[in-house]
């Protein structure tokens, strides 16, 4: 009796999980309206679920995925929601390979089924996880915000730190060297301004501005040796236009670049970098560290001329031995010449490629429509639009994977307001893939949050810090000033 009452139960569970069956649904000749749209994407293996919704409405959902080896079935009600251990493993079966979604949906009580659709399996590998900063796209004052890590294989976010846990202080420009979670910076604005030195554990706060910098540091970038990190220190006006969909801008008055001497606590620079007559910021390293990239523009009038204001990529050499800069600045994207301004300049760390943002003007692109990524291949100089990747809103801040075979990137293209981050692929080849939303456990999440993803950034393991202690020692008084090299 035991026994049968057993098979029973599971007989019941079974066909309860089955859900209804789809018969003879009417046949629709188009892709599903997925949000987000995973229609063609390009993941890797170790992808969390790519859950979604239908953007019509509808009583039940039902969704097939089949490979090469194996198939997956879900029936819903609302969420296209993917067991993790059923998707991890149909997933991991079908490396190299595609699988292909089939999507019905019943609503007035019939069955329609829409056209299948692929998504590809990458066997390039990518990082832990993606770290950003969620703050409301406001202007004037600073509201609750926050680091946040998200695992990129569960969709679990984790806080690094949030302005709860100190005085509603702003944070920014959190970064990482070549993706190593055991060390990072990050700057605190605001009545306990400092920039947080986080090396394996342990929390300096950095009092940055020297007797020969016109500010704090800012847009930070570091050396492949761990050993220095780039800095622009920027005097900057925000302005904000009455009747203009870029809603506001924020120019540079004076700027100049600087390299932080992490185990010497000095600050070097040199004329090339720090120039009256020019803008200098956005410095970045080379791969080999013996180069550094920034994006410089000619000083103009502020704010008559400041949509006249346009910023080339150039270079210098850097001897990380000697801390000495090469005489010669070279050019390495004349944006100027093409009516166009470069910002987020951002290498490779195989060193094939070099990745920027291109606009109209100036370097606050964010909420500029028209800005587009850029790809520079480093062994011809030979650059491009990105237009397996652009879409007709703003592409903004981006950066590699560990290997350089993902990059992700902020776009405001889902709703032209809020920033949300993109992950794509780019093959040894160089070819590029779709790219895909970063994933989220309810994908209607993206909807109901009020907070643009800033600054993304990819990390090899899990942040080497405990929130509470971070914002502890941001709020402490102490502070280590930097030095001016002699």
């Amino acid at each position: 009796m035991k026994t049968i009452y057993t098979w029973m139960i599971l007989y019941l569970l079974l066909f309860t999980s089955c859900g209804e069956q789809v018969i003879n649904p009417e046949k629709l000749n188009v892709i599903p309206p997925v949000f987000p749209d995973y229609t063609g994407v390009t993941v890797p293996a170790s992808i969390a679920p790519l859950n979604f919704v239908l953007s019509i409405p509808y009583d039940k959902i039902d969704v097939t995925i089949s490979g090469k080896k194996g198939s997956l079935h879900i029936q819903s009600d609302k969420v296209a929601a993917f067991p993790p251990s059923d998707w991890s493993s149909i997933v991991q079966d079908n490396i190299g390979d595609s699988l292909q979604i089939t999507v019905s949906v019943k609503s007035e009580g019939k069955w329609r089924q829409y056209l299948p659709f692929a998504i590809y399996i990458s066997p390039d590998s990518i990082d832990y996880g993606l770290v950003y900063r969620l703050i409301a796209p406001g202007y004037e004052v600073w509201s609750k915000m926050g680091i946040y890590e998200t695992c990129l294989s569960t969709a679990k976010q984790s806080t690094i730190l949030d302005n709860k846990l100190m005085a509603p202080n702003c944070m920014n420009c959190h970064t990482f060297p070549q993706n190593n979670p055991h060390k990072m910076s990050l700057h605190i604005r605001g009545a306990n301004g400092a920039t947080a030195l986080v090396q394996n554990g342990s929390i300096e706060m950095l009092a940055t501005k020297t007797d020969k910098m016109i500010g704090n540091a800012q847009y930070t970038y570091w050396h492949p040796s761990e050993k220095y990190i780039a800095f622009s220190t920027n005097k900057t006006q925000q302005g904000f236009h009455a009747r203009d969909e870029k809603r506001v801008e924020v120019i540079d008055l004076e700027s100049d670049v600087f390299v932080y001497d992490i185990v010497n606590n000095e600050m070097v620079s040199c004329p090339q970098l720090s120039s009256k007559e020019s803008f200098e910021t956005f410095p970045s390293f080379s791969a080999d560290g013996k180069t550094l990239f920034f994006c410089t523009a000619a000083a103009r009038p502020i704010p008559e001329e400041y949509n006249q204001i346009r910023y080339n990529l150039c270079s210098v050499s850097f001897d990380p031995v000697s801390r000495t800069f090469g005489n010669k600045v070279d050019t390495l994207v004349a944006a100027e010449a093409m009516g166009k301004s470069v910002s987020f300049p951002r290498p490779s760390y195989d060193g094939k490629y070099l990745m920027f943002t291109m606009s109209d003007y100036g370097n606050f692109s964010i909420w500029h429509k028209e800005a587009d990524l850029w790809l520079v291949d480093l062994n011809t100089g030979i650059s491009r639009s990105l237009t397996e990747v652009n879409s007709n809103d703003v592409e903004s801040y981006h950066n590699w994977s560990s290997n350089s075979r993902w990059f992700v990137f902020s776009s405001r293209r889902i709703d032209g307001l809020y920033t949300r981050p993109f992950i794509a692929n780019i093959d040894a080849n160089g070819k590029i893939g779709k790219p895909f939303l970063l994933p989220q456990k309810d994908p209607e999440e993206y909807i109901r949050s009020f907070y643009s993803y800033n600054l993304p950034e990819f990390v090899t393991g899990p942040v080497d810090v405990n929130p509470r202690d971070l914002a502890a020692a941001a709020m402490k008084p102490e502070r280590k000033q930097v030095k001016p090299a002699n």
